[in-house]
């Protein structure tokens, strides 16, 4: 979130970030037109890759535009911290990995929510199987392509049945608005755990603060149990 053109950068917490994209729902019916003439104009520059833009049934947010993207033949997925076995792992490694599906919704912590959204991609456990976590592991980074966004999980957390790395959506191959090629799926949290773009993986011996947190959001984002909700 730091641009040329705003030289003082400073945190914004869960309540005022609320109160600048509560517009984003009626933007919808204002069409882009409009939205990007009041984005420019009223929103300080600091924040207006974290607007959402209209899409079907989903908001898009991004933190630091362009989205990244994504080439099957370069692309690597790295595990590593406190594990044995540090990983770097291809695309087609990802495909050939035990494969999960499920059925589960969406939450933004704005206020919006897309029900039965189907996903496809690897458990947390079979991609730790393979890393092997030392004793002293407690937690999960999620590095994104998106440079800074990070966010993170305890390893208890990433351990649940519908935690996921996912790399199909609705049927289909990630789009590019929507992480390809891989990001991480938590149904039980809020939407800004989703951590898109995923190419790097960090166990530590700590659950680290991520992007919003560090700008006033819960660690633990429990849909309906945090951020003011509940």
């Amino acid at each position: 979130m730091d641009h040329a053109d705003d030289p003082t950068p400073r945190p914004y917490g869960r309540r005022a970030f609320l109160g600048l994209v509560g517009g984003g729902v009626s933007s919808l019916w204002w069409g882009p037109a409009v939205w990007n003439a009041i984005a420019t104009n009223a929103v300080p520059a600091s924040l207006r890759g974290a607007l959402p833009s209209p899409t079907a049934g989903w908001r898009i947010y991004t933190v630091n535009p362009p989205m990244p993207r994504f080439d099957p033949a370069t692309w690597r997925l790295q595990i590593e911290g406190r594990v044995r076995t540090p990983m770097s792992l291809t695309y087609r490694d990802l495909l050939s990995l035990p494969r999960a599906e499920q059925r589960s919704d969406f939450h933004c912590v704005t206020g919006w929510s897309v029900p039965g959204v189907r996903w496809a991609g690897v458990r947390f456990r079979d991609l730790l199987a393979l890393a092997q976590p030392m004793p002293s592991a407690k937690g999960l980074a999620f590095m994104s392509s998106e440079q800074p966004y990070v966010d993170s999980l305890s390893l208890g957390q990433a351990l649940v049945p519908d935690a996921m790395l996912a790399y199909e959506m609705d049927a289909r191959p990630l789009t590019r608005e929507h992480g390809a090629p891989a990001r991480l799926v938590m149904p039980q949290m809020y939407g800004y755990k989703g951590v898109k773009w995923v190419n790097r993986i960090v166990v530590s011996d700590t659950v680290e603060l991520g992007f919003w947190e560090q700008r006033g959001y819960d660690l633990d984002a429990w849909v309906g149990r945090s951020n003011g909700y509940g």
